[in-house]
């Protein structure tokens, strides 16, 4: 079972949709027993980093979101999702994050427009089954100011340029984490998505 962390900072319709889509069994919850029990934890999110680690705490999930990462069971983030996983954030002041990885969340730079809303293409920058069908230089969707600067460039599987080569999502051990939104990026995005489902049940 598929568990979608309802935290009150994310569209969890259209992510729920697709991912039922490509044939994933959903729950919906933020009741932290569900996150136990979880096989697979999609953490989604729009918004303040800040206000995200205050919400997940508040509702008891922090724990054990990082209990699950820790025993190895699979892990997916969107926008948020990507960025909670690292030690900081300076968004409205320094915030720290979850700490699994380390790295840190920074501004766009400034001569750049900024939120950064689009359309964008992606880079790989190792080989994955989770890119399997989709182009290089594949389009997809993006809605942020902040990007993540990994210390250990091994985790990274795609970069988008945008004024600088940002780190577009990340791939390490039990962890998938990108920085657009699969659920808002048509077809490539619900590949992305099947590609997920078919590492984990084949």
């Amino acid at each position: 079972m598929l568990l979608l962390i309802d935290y009150g900072m994310g569209n969890l319709r259209s992510v729920s949709k697709a991912l039922e889509k490509v044939g994933f069994s959903i729950k919906v919850s933020s009741d932290p027993e569900e996150v136990k029990r979880a096989e697979v934890l999609v953490l989604p999110g729009v918004g303040a980093f800040r206000d995200a680690m205050e919400n997940l705490r508040k509702l008891g999930l922090l724990k054990e979101i990082l209990r699950h990462i820790e025993k190895g069971k699979p892990y997916m983030g969107i926008c948020l999702g990507l960025q909670l996983l690292f030690e900081r954030s300076y968004e409205f002041g320094e915030t720290e994050g979850f700490g699994v990885l380390e790295g840190e969340v920074l501004l766009l730079p400034p001569k750049v427009k900024v939120p950064h809303i689009g359309w964008n293409q992606l880079w790989r920058q190792k080989p994955s089954d989770l890119l399997n069908g989709i182009r290089e230089g594949e389009y997809f969707y993006f809605v942020h100011s902040y990007h993540v600067v990994p210390k250990r460039q091994d985790i990274v599987l795609t970069t988008t340029d945008y004024g600088i080569d940002f780190v577009s999502s990340i791939e390490y051990e039990n962890i998938f984490a990108v920085q657009f939104h699969p659920e808002k990026s048509q077809k490539a995005g619900l590949r992305l998505l099947e590609n997920f489902r078919r590492r984990l049940y084949g």
